[in-house]
């Protein structure tokens, strides 16, 4: 638990410390973002430093940074400023590759829809264009530009209410919300990595809405446990009430001696209470 390697960000070129954070963050979800420059010309870019803030206002923000090679600022930032308003468009696997093309160093004043083979849609509320290939676009309005610094990796976080959604019908369900497996988005990870999130590398979890019984409620046996791994443990620590006697006997009675292979079995299975009775056995 104690080998680590520990860096100081004072001490590290910015390549290194680039990579020490794209490294380890991820996946990072990728914006797409659409603006216009004060000629009005199109710009399309994708930054992963973004994300959603808020619902009430929505907010989302993303930070195209300063070039790390020679500090200039990404025709994004500029065109923000310039015209306080983006869409954001949401990238699937089948848009990656052009995204890609879009992300090359083009000129100022070059439309990426046309070098990535984008098609733009007019937007309803704001002058940028919608990316018609997307199946979630968020047309917003720039509420503040914070510049971060003034160097290369320096970034500018665009700070953006949303002021329209729109979102092809393919991916919405019957009640109105999108539809997580039909949505295939990718996700950056470090160097030229991405993620993909098909429905063989989803899962749900539930978030706690109220106390569940917590780790150290755990008998030491299983918490010290070599073959429960610490997934399994923590799947234990989210029930919500200890097992009575009569559900640990009825357990017992059922299974036998207790094991870590048959709690595990039994958490693979689904059945969190019957699992739990019979750790309370090891």
């Amino acid at each position: 638990m104690t080998n680590f390697q520990s860096f100081d960000p004072a001490e590290l070129a910015i390549p290194q410390m680039h990579q020490l954070l794209v490294g380890g963050i991820g996946p990072r979800p990728v914006c797409f973002a659409s603006t216009i420059d004060e000629k009005g010309r199109p710009n399309l870019a994708p930054f992963s430093f973004f994300n959603v803030f808020s619902a009430n206002p929505p907010i989302l923000i993303f930070s195209p940074a300063n070039s790390g090679r020679d500090g200039s600022p990404k025709h994004s930032y500029l065109n923000a400023k310039a015209h306080p308003e983006v869409v954001i468009n949401i990238v699937t696997e089948s848009m990656v590759q052009k995204m890609n093309v879009a992300a090359a160093p083009w000129d100022r004043g070059v439309s990426e829809f046309e070098m990535a083979g984008f098609t733009p849609l007019a937007s309803q509320q704001v002058k940028p264009a919608r990316v018609a290939e997307s199946p979630v676009q968020y047309e917003c309005k720039v509420i503040e530009v914070k510049e971060l610094g003034s160097g290369g990796g320096s970034g500018n976080l665009i700070i953006c209410q949303v002021l329209r959604v729109h979102v092809n019908q393919a991916v919405m369900t019957e009640d109105g919300r999108i539809n997580q497996l039909a949505l295939h988005t990718v996700g950056r990870l470090g160097g030229h990595w991405y993620s993909r999130t098909g429905a063989e590398h989803m899962f749900e979890l539930a978030q706690p809405m109220e106390n569940p019984i917590g780790y150290a409620a755990l008998p030491e046996a299983v918490r010290c446990s070599q073959e429960l791994t610490a997934y399994e443990m923590g799947q234990l620590a989210h029930a919500k009430t200890l097992p009575s006697q009569e559900a640990v006997a009825a357990a017992l009675s059922q299974h036998g001696k207790a094991t870590a292979q048959q709690v595990q079995s039994l958490l693979k299975a689904g059945k969190l209470d019957e699992a739990l009775a019979l750790a309370w056995s090891l």
